[in-house]
């Protein structure tokens, strides 16, 4: 066995999922082989995998570097049309976040919804169609700590979608936002079996960041390999 392939069999990830809330973007990069911990400052019977409870931002500055790459979706309510509608206020961590994750010198994602896209830098969007998904359902990603990432194919939208909160009619697309039905539905659609309908009006589609992992994984080998 050559020493790289020894590094690529050995050596197992550790991944931070901050704010995971129900664990979709954890399980994601579960599935692509990594080893995830999550945090989030309310307790998530739900979590599929290892869990902290604790405030996100605070652990990553404690613990971040313990982590080969760090995920992390800010609450989004301060950006969504949801709670803009409803008059509700909430914190913007979107920079404190950032300041968090780069003081870690570690490779990282930072994750939020359309309405956060001009907070992010450069971000890559992603969408349901891009992992046969019948949903568009875009998140968009923030890249740092040296890692980059290339988006699949964007096709164009050419199922219609229901409105949010409503019934999806047959061969149309559903957003599953807000107090929406069809909680068995949405979590054949998103891959979120776990879930409840709390968790699955704002998850990350597990989809998402098993494509992300992936990229990740090359990216830390290809790190790893020529470091020895």
């Amino acid at each position: 066995m050559t020493q790289r392939a020894a590094i690529r069999r050995a050596i197992t990830l550790r991944l931070l999922d901050g704010f995971c809330c129900q664990g979709g973007a954890g399980m994601g990069y579960s599935d692509a082989g990594f080893e995830v911990t999550g945090v989030d400052k309310d307790a998530q019977p739900r979590y599929p995998l290892a869990f902290h409870q604790a405030d996100a931002i605070e652990f990553i500055r404690e613990f971040g570097t313990g982590f080969d790459f760090i995920h992390t979706s800010p609450p989004c309510q301060h950006d969504t049309d949801c709670q803009r509608i409803r008059g509700n206020t909430h914190p913007d961590l979107i920079g404190p976040t950032r300041e968090a994750l780069n003081a870690t010198e570690r490779p990282w994602v930072m994750e939020n919804v359309r309405g956060a896209a001009a907070k992010l830098r450069n971000p890559v969007m992603l969408c349901g169609t891009m992992f046969g998904l019948e949903t568009y359902r875009h998140r968009f990603f923030e890249t740092g700590g040296g890692f980059a990432l290339n988006p699949p194919e964007h096709l164009a939208h050419t199922v219609p979608q229901a409105k949010m909160g409503r019934p999806v009619p047959p061969g149309w697309y559903g957003q599953y936002v807000g107090n929406f039905s069809g909680v068995q539905q949405a979590r054949d659609i998103l891959g979120v079996p776990w879930m409840n309908r709390d968790g699955i009006r704002e998850c990350i589609p597990p989809a998402y960041t098993q494509f992300i992992g992936h990229a990740a994984h090359t990216h830390l080998r290809t790190r790893l390999e020529v470091a020895a």
